[in-house]
């Protein structure tokens, strides 16, 4: 199977999901909330870095349960143009 690549925009809302989980994890280890939400530690790593910019679903909702936010915030935060997680989990 072939693989349709990303938009430009797909890429932004991916990098912009990595900034706000990794700006959520704080001063916690990277393996301590991976172990908490499921998955592997490399697999946060991608997605905090961008270089997994569209993450599965499920991948998504354990991290956010991990991470204590909502999936509704997040989406919203990585749909707007403007916006960037400094300005995103504060609101």
């Amino acid at each position: 199977m072939v693989r349709t690549p990303l938009t430009p925009e797909e890429r932004q809302r991916g990098e912009c999901l990595g900034a706000l989980l990794r700006q959520a994890r704080g001063e916690r280890s990277m393996a301590e909330i991976a172990a908490a939400a499921g998955v592997s530690a490399e697999t946060l790593r991608k997605i905090e870095t961008g270089r997994a910019p569209t993450p599965a679903f499920f991948t998504v909702a354990a991290l956010a349960t991990a991470l204590k936010l909502s999936l509704d915030d997040l989406s919203t935060a990585c749909t707007q143009e403007s916006t960037w997680p400094e300005q995103a989990l504060s609101a």
